[in-house]
């Protein structure tokens, strides 16, 4: 599996799908978001809104891709019960 580092200026598409095979999330932004889940509601607003599709519906939860999430935000801005929250990368370290 590839890195953003190791992919060559600008990508390349072999086949539909292939997204899934690079870790996109190794270049997320400081802030990732975090659920509460027992806050979340599960209206799915997060999976629908979610740019990357780093948002997966499990049973009656919803959970994070880390390898593939940028950290935009859209996710918390758009969750209506305040289940999720951005968290700084920091934070953990």
């Amino acid at each position: 599996m590839k890195t953003w580092e190791e992919v060559p200026f600008a990508g390349y598409i072999l086949e539909p799908g292939n997204a899934e095979s690079y870790r996109t999330g190794d270049w997320r932004s400081r802030q990732k978001p975090v659920i509460n889940q027992e806050k979340c509601t599960f209206c799915l607003l997060c999976w629908i809104y979610c740019p990357d599709g780093a948002i997966t519906r499990r049973e009656s939860k919803v959970e994070i891709d880390y390898y593939h999430c940028k950290g935009c935000g859209i996710c918390a801005y758009e969750c209506p019960s305040g289940a999720i929250r951005m968290k700084s990368e920091a934070e953990e370290a």
